[in-house]
């Protein structure tokens, strides 16, 4: 897979962008001990720490998930005392450096009496993680054939002056239409009139999934880490007593 990538040694706010949506335009979403903020648990199943190498934040994270209890968080391959990491993903995130962005004249709002056929195709098209109250996190585009949704897309992660585009996906009978690079485009339009910048993810192991978004005008800036970690006691929770 052959990649451009800008420059990211320095600290930058899509460093930590849950952390940065959570603790900014998405606050009203959060659920926060301290150092530690998650979604609420029916919108969205991230997790996000200050600064993952501070160990007051999985004392506050501990706090806020419980013993036992599982967060998902980014750039963590080795778990902190009292934790263990129960798996890990690769990931790239990449970010509009010369995307066009345009409405589709086909694209219709998606709105929460959509829910039940928008959870319907991600479980058929496994997107990633898509929650009942995910569509309130911001605009959804999908496109119908037929009165039947086949393609989506919408933002999720919203750190100041930026807009993650996620949920892309594809009825499995209607891909190779230029469906999902239509609805990122006109998604990116949305963002892009609020003067923000649109960015997104994707696995590391998603060649073909790269090579459309690099084709469309996304940059990677970074390769990345997401992980599912376990508190496995109560030991930081006493630190707090």
């Amino acid at each position: 897979m052959s990649v451009t990538t800008l420059d990211a040694s320095s600290s930058h706010i899509l460093d930590n962008p849950a952390w940065a949506a959570l603790t900014g335009p998405h606050a009203h979403f959060a659920e926060r001990v301290g150092h530690a903020v998650r979604y609420q648990q029916d919108v969205a199943p991230f997790h996000a720490l200050s600064d993952e190498d501070d160990p007051r934040a999985w004392v506050d994270l501990a706090v806020l998930v419980g013993p036992g209890g599982t967060a998902a968080v980014r750039g963590v391959t080795e778990a902190a005392e009292g934790w263990e990491v129960v798996r890990t993903m690769h990931g790239v995130q990449l970010v509009d450096t010369v995307l066009r962005a345009e409405p589709d004249p086909e694209a219709v709002r998606l709105g929460t009496d959509d829910v039940p056929e928008i959870l319907d195709l991600v479980a058929r098209t496994e997107p990633g993680p898509y929650l009942p109250r995910t569509v309130e996190l911001g605009t959804y585009l999908g496109i119908r054939h037929q009165g039947r949704l086949i393609a989506l897309a919408g933002e999720r992660l919203h750190p100041p002056g930026w807009t993650e585009i996620s949920a892309v996906c594809t009825d499995p009978a209607h891909r190779g239409r230029g469906l999902a690079t239509r609805l990122v485009r006109a998604v990116a339009a949305g963002i892009k009139e609020r003067g923000e910048r649109p960015f997104l993810h994707a696995a590391a192991t998603n060649a073909n999934a790269i090579r459309l978004y690099e084709s469309i005008g996304f940059t990677l800036r970074r390769r990345t880490v997401f992980s599912l970690v376990r508190h496995t006691g109560a030991a930081a929770l006493e630190e707090t007593a």
